[in-house]
């Protein structure tokens, strides 16, 4: 079975599976959902309950150079009026640099996700127009399904990579730092 096939599987059956549907009935332009909710939802489905791990939230990171911030906020009402007990972080690629300081200007989604903290959270997933599951993971999905925590090229020497680093251990002892 190929990663990707695997990746499938473990999300399939989760919250994730349930809430790709919605976030795809949104039309959002060039979307992915990445971030901890693929993560960690991977981690427990493989290192078990002992993995302290859950989803705090989704993120949704999406391109629209003509796109605002209430965008955003829309995306994220319709999202937590179907699924009031889980919070979305909707996020506009296009626009991350003009609201978030220190942050550059990224020209795609995939620009900006491959620039998260970490390769493990680097990792997006989305249904297209047929309901088919895409993939991007730029890192691959190896660190991912062994628990390492790696931080992205980026933020090799970024501390908030290292802190998040820490609090994953923590709450996962089955990981393993690069």
């Amino acid at each position: 079975m190929n990663s990707n096939t695997r990746l499938q599987m473990i999300l399939a059956d989760s919250p994730v599976g349930i809430i790709l549907r919605a976030i795809a009935q949104l039309n959002l332009p060039d979307w992915w959902l990445a971030g901890g909710a693929v993560r960690n939802t991977v981690w427990r489905a493989i290192f078990g309950n002992d993995c302290a791990l859950v989803i705090k939230d989704f993120d949704i990171a999406f391109f629209d150079i003509q796109g605002n911030r209430s965008q955003e906020l829309t995306a994220k009402a319709i999202l937590q009026e179907q699924f009031p007990n889980q919070e979305f972080d909707v996020k506009n690629q296009a626009s991350f640099a003009r609201w978030r300081d220190g942050e550059r200007t990224y020209n795609s989604t995939e620009d900006g996700i491959s620039q998260w903290l970490h390769t493990a959270t680097a990792v997006g997933v989305r249904l297209n127009a047929q309901g088919e599951w895409e993939f991007f993971t730029p890192y691959g999905l190896d660190d991912l399904f062994n628990g390492i925590i790696r931080p992205t090229p980026v933020n090799v020497d970024n501390n908030n990579a290292r802190q998040k680093a820490s609090s994953f251990l923590q709450k996962c002892p089955y990981l393993q730092l690069a």
